[in-house]
């Protein structure tokens, strides 16, 4: 899950930046045995009008939500410590090399 806060009423290109966001965690982070990967972005206020037209062709799993009808407690509960993040970016990242290496030794081999 990709969470954005911002302090201050939705914007149109706030859509964007979000589908960006949970593209990059898709293609950098997710692995094949995750869940697809979904966007929400809490701000101050909003118009449903306004998100709709801006959401519109989006296909991106994504939600909008304002502070007042988010409850954070519960999705806190639901989200990995700071030290459970570094951890997975740990194991991402010593993953990447060693397919990298082994992408080397392959055209060594050649």
């Amino acid at each position: 899950m990709v969470i954005e806060l911002k302090v201050k009423p939705f914007e149109p290109e706030f859509a964007g930046k979000l589908n960006f966001y949970v593209n990059a965690v898709n293609e950098l982070i997710r692995r094949d045995s995750d869940n697809p990967s979904i966007g929400l972005l809490i701000c101050k206020d909003m118009d449903r009008t306004e998100v709709q037209m801006a959401f519109e062709g989006i296909t991106t799993p994504m939600g909008v939500a304002t502070y007042d009808n988010v409850r954070i407690k519960e999705i806190q509960a639901h989200l990995p410590t700071a030290e459970q993040i570094q951890r997975q970016i740990e194991i991402a990242e010593e993953e990447f090399r060693l397919s990298m290496q082994k992408k080397i030794e392959k055209s060594d081999d050649a």
